[in-house]
């Protein structure tokens, strides 16, 4: 299976940006928050390399030409197998494990899990899969399936308002020049939403930020849109997490383990 391998030098001004982007506190020489890596081993392309949605171009990577330009982040799961600490060295090897195709009630979709082994100090620390999902270009007048109903009841609720400046400072951060998180007329009048997408990884570190810990494990679904027009409800039950909109409809569930 081959492999993509992408060092970063972990540079803690970046783990700085991200904590002062989510309001929280980090000092440099501190572990790293669970998920931060997100904002290291960047894919620098030229704009030439990309395609029309801002990601780079299928084909040319590890992930095939599906013919499908609509893409999404489904979920993904981590194992958090020691602390990362920013200021050392580090590399991520990442492999494509699956491609399955399917159809679906709004026409053919196809699944992608990447796997991504990060390594720092000759250890692996994390080991992250990412399940992404393409589609067609919806079609005007489609009904949309109706989302899920979030669980009424939680311990712990935070409101969430995920700004288009908090998109945009999380899209720089993570350098994802995905569009549907910036740029509001595609997403109006090619990819067919009312607003800015919120990122599926975003509203998972939110959640990660709420866990109990010591995280070991985190594995998350992203069930619904939520734009940036919304107030959200981060909801924590135990170790179960939960994105709900201001509609009731679940966003995103998710489950946390400390072993």
């Amino acid at each position: 299976m081959e492999a993509a391998r992408t060092p970063d030098a972990m540079d803690p001004a970046r783990a700085a940006a991200l904590a002062a982007t989510l309001g929280i506190d980090w000092r440099p020489g501190d572990a790293l928050p669970p998920f931060f890596h997100q904002v290291y081993f960047w894919q620098a392309l030229p704009e030439s390399a990309l395609g029309r949605d801002g990601h780079p171009r299928l084909g040319a990577g590890l992930i095939p030409d599906l013919g499908l330009p609509r893409r999404m982040w489904a979920g993904g799961r981590l194992h958090f197998h020691g602390p990362l600490h920013a200021g050392r060295a580090a590399e991520r090897v990442s492999v494509l494990e699956d491609v399955a195709r399917k159809e679906g009630r709004s026409g053919p979709l196809a699944f992608v899990t990447l796997r991504h082994d990060i390594v720092q100090d000759g250890a692996t620390r994390v080991t992250e899969w990412q399940d992404l999902v393409y589609r067609e270009d919806p079609t005007p007048g489609t009904p949309q399936p109706a989302p899920p109903k979030a669980p009424e009841a939680a311990e712990e609720v935070r409101a969430l308002r995920a700004s288009s400046t908090l998109l945009f400072r999380y899209s720089a951060l993570t350098f994802n020049g995905h569009r549907i998180h910036y740029d509001l007329d595609y997403c109006r009048d090619v990819e067919g939403y009312p607003g800015l997408i919120v990122h599926g990884p975003l509203l998972a570190q939110f959640l990660m930020l709420m866990a109990p810990a010591p995280l070991a494990q985190f594995r998350f679904r992203a069930t619904a849109p939520l734009y940036h027009t919304e107030t959200a409800r981060l909801c924590r039950r135990g170790h179960s997490l939960w994105v709900e909109g201001p509609d009731g409809r679940l966003c995103m569930q998710a489950t946390a383990g400390s072993d």
